[in-house]
């Protein structure tokens, strides 16, 4: 399934992968790759690459879908040597590498793009046993990208946080797995706040600690009057 609003199409394809697609042939990828998501995968047609953080920095998915003259835009956090999978610095990679920090925007050709900050709080629900967050404020970010007129947001393995519904959004990603980032109760409540033109949700049901209830999100997103489609 695909989903569309306006002039773009934007398809989820496991994990946090998402494609991104204008009318006018620009495409975009976030976070492609990890637990064999693109494992038959090997479209090499993306303009842009968007890499949030360390857990979904995959180079051997960067190269499923990048075209030889993409633009590869990765969090200035990301560091290979503190990885626990034996992967290359995003440097390395054969394309355009450009770092960026939450809270910027800028202009790439003919897309606007934007990041966000996205962590866990301290001793709040998404932390480990001690209290330690999964994503410790600094590590990583969410991205908005503006694609043909339409704006698309993923904000990352993140809580929900007060900037995001400051934000103007067309399409809202929202992770619902919950254990490493909001849940679907809390997805959908942001959702409610920040009113998008659609909501896709991802990053569930990849293993075990992401499993969600995908169909009770669509009921609950919908009864408070937002639209909301699945992908599967």
């Amino acid at each position: 399934m695909t989903a569309r609003y306006g002039a773009v199409t934007v398809d989820w394809l496991g994990y946090a992968t998402v494609r991104i697609e204008g009318r006018t042939g620009a495409v975009v990828y976030v976070d492609p790759g990890r637990y064999g998501v693109l494992e038959e995968y090997d479209a090499r047609d993306g303009d842009l690459i968007l890499v949030s953080h360390d857990h979904h920095y995959d180079p051997d998915g960067i190269r499923r879908v990048a075209h030889e003259d993409a633009l590869v835009v990765v969090h200035e956090a990301v560091d290979a040597d503190r990885i626990d999978r034996d992967v290359a610095q995003p440097e390395s990679l054969p394309y355009t590498v450009e770092r960026v920090r939450a809270d910027e925007t800028f202009v790439v050709g003919p897309l606007d793009l934007y990041t966000t900050p996205a962590y866990n709080e301290p001793g709040g629900p998404h932390t480990r046993a001690n209290g330690e967050p999964y994503h410790p404020e600094g590590s990583g970010c969410g991205y908005g990208v503006t694609i043909d007129g339409a704006t698309v947001f993923w904000p990352g393995d993140t809580d929900v946080l007060p900037v995001h519904e400051e934000l103007d959004v067309d399409v809202f990603l929202p992770p619902i797995g919950g254990s490493f980032t909001m849940d679907r109760h809390e997805a959908a409540a942001l959702a409610a706040a920040m009113e998008p033109g659609l909501v896709l949700p991802i990053h569930y049901d990849t293993f075990e600690a992401l499993e969600a209830d995908d169909e009770a999100f669509v009921v609950d997103v919908a009864s408070r009057g937002v639209p909301v489609v699945l992908d599967r």
